[in-house]
């Protein structure tokens, strides 16, 4: 699941750095809430998010119907733009040249982001639940969709649009 809607959405802002004010609007807590009532049958064993506290404050609301741990997995941090507090657009701009493989300003490259979100995906099969909800980010949960659902190549990846708390269910194998 994508995070809920916040105030750096509102203002086109990149964030990466866990310490900046990045909140859950009213829109994003109501959104949550929407995906809570939608999941509030299923038996998850345990919620993982990663260092963000949007993520954080999307499983807190989700997890009012299931009390169960909430767990901080830095693989799946946003990727590292190196535009934290800067447009987006900045940031489209920078990496335009080559998008997959361009590091700007300390940041990672796509490839390296996609690589970390693997490694995740790589622990998760070692782990014995059998239901988990992820909470994550739109260029996190690209990654996802592509590996699960296949045939995507990396130069379509910005081609996925995940909305606020959009979900997805997919099975380990």
């Amino acid at each position: 699941m994508r995070h809920g809607h916040t105030n750096y959405n509102d203002l086109g802002l990149c964030n990466d750095d866990p310490n900046q004010d990045v909140r859950l609007t009213e829109m994003g807590k109501e959104q949550a809430q929407s995906a809570a009532l939608a999941l509030r049958g299923v038996a998850f064993e345990r919620i993982l998010v990663s260092p963000l506290p949007r993520t954080f404050q999307t499983a807190a609301i989700i997890n009012r119907f299931h009390s169960v741990p909430i767990e901080v997995h830095a693989d799946l941090a946003d990727i590292r733009t190196g535009f934290d507090g800067m447009p987006v657009s900045d940031y489209f701009a920078a990496i335009t040249r080559d998008p997959l493989q361009m590091r700007v300003n300390g940041g990672e490259s796509l490839l390296d982001h996609k690589q970390r979100v693997i490694r995740f995906i790589d622990w998760l099969k070692t782990q014995n639940d059998k239901t988990l909800l992820v909470v994550a980010h739109e260029e996190t949960m690209r990654v996802v969709i592509a590996y699960f659902e296949g045939g995507i190549e990396d130069t379509h990846l910005r081609n996925i649009h995940v909305g606020n708390c959009e979900y997805r269910r997919y099975i380990l194998a």
